[in-house]
């Protein structure tokens, strides 16, 4: 027996466990989402999963490692928006979703009446990133500067810090309507407040990522994994373009010090202020593939997959080194 194919029967006896496990944890109720939903097994069938478009790049590896160790195991993720994501789950068309926040009390709800009891996993802990572009000399920014630019409060460069007076009236740019990171700053940075009425959406991270690498006066928000893995050959070329500015880590910034990058080890620390955790939510009441895909992803495999692409794993641990200059 090879390595290789050891490994392989050891992680699928764990996810058959971890299946058993996590489908305990389930109600029942009905879980007619796909024709063949009775069929599969946690590591065989086919099953369709909608997933936050934030976090295509990594859950495009976990998909693809996942299918590779699994021959008979198809997952078919569709990378949309979170409302749609998880409108796909209420309403039955897909068994398990990824997105970056829990059930909110009316979703729960649903699944209630349904006498459904949905299995909510936290698999990491993402980073939202405020990027510019690299001419642009402000790249130290406090939640309040954050805050006064999303609402239209702070509307010219000069207003910020003095330093990009040049670059003349801001521009915010998000993802897409209803995305993850739309929700996330109006969450956390804006605290319910409107968006400015000139912030608009590109369609997509890649467009998002263009129109700041060629727009001096933009700023835009955008999931920390589109550039967190610097062994990645596009995350490279996004990071030629762009300029990831800094955020306060305290309420009244005053040095430099007081700001940091969403690495990883602030992640970890929870010194970058703009974190949010991602979840695996499955309304899936028996051990299949939908299940066995999620244990995979909050399994030690999984973990490796973001502790690689420079995300905390929910599960793990990230070394700290301190360097004396």
């Amino acid at each position: 027996m090879t390595l290789f194919s050891a490994t392989r029967q050891f992680i699928g006896a764990a996810l058959l466990l971890g299946a058993a496990l996590l489908s305990s944890c389930n109600g029942g109720g009905s879980n007619a989402s796909t024709a063949d939903a009775d069929s599969d097994t946690p590591t065989s069938g086919n099953i369709k999963v909608s997933i936050d478009n934030t976090f295509e790049p990594i859950l495009k590896s976990h998909v693809d490692t996942f299918q590779k160790l699994y021959q008979y195991a198809h997952v078919q993720a569709a990378y949309k928006p979170e409302r749609e994501a998880m409108k796909d789950l209420l309403e039955d068309k897909v068994r398990a979703i990824i997105i970056a926040r829990g059930l909110k009390p009316n979703e729960q709800a649903v699944f209630d009446q349904l006498k459904i009891i949905p299995r909510v996993t936290h698999v990491a802990t993402d980073g939202v990133a405020i990027i510019v572009h690299p001419s642009n000399p402000d790249s130290l920014l406090s939640l309040t500067q954050l805050h006064d630019i999303f609402t239209g409060k702070l509307k010219q460069w000069k207003q910020v810090s003095g330093k990009a007076s040049a670059l003349g009236t801001i521009s915010a740019v998000f993802d897409q309507n209803n995305s993850s990171t739309t929700r996330y700053v109006q969450d956390s940075v804006t605290r319910g407040a409107a968006l400015a009425g000139d912030v608009f959406a590109s369609e997509s991270n890649p467009k998002l990522i263009d129109y700041v690498a060629t727009h001096p006066n933009a700023i835009g928000v955008i999931g920390v994994n589109w550039i967190s893995d610097l062994d990645d050959d596009k995350v490279k070329g996004f990071l030629n373009r762009i300029r990831v500015a800094s955020v306060g880590k305290v309420a009244q910034p005053t040095r430099p010090s007081d700001y940091v990058q969403p690495y990883q080890a602030y992640l970890a620390t929870k010194e970058y202020p703009l974190r949010r955790d991602l979840y695996v939510i499955s309304r899936e009441a028996r051990a299949g593939l939908g299940t066995g895909f999620a244990s995979f992803v909050a399994g030690n495999q999984g973990q490796l997959i973001f502790l690689k692409s420079g995300l905390m794993p929910a599960i793990g641990q990230v070394r700290l080194v301190q360097a004396n200059q």
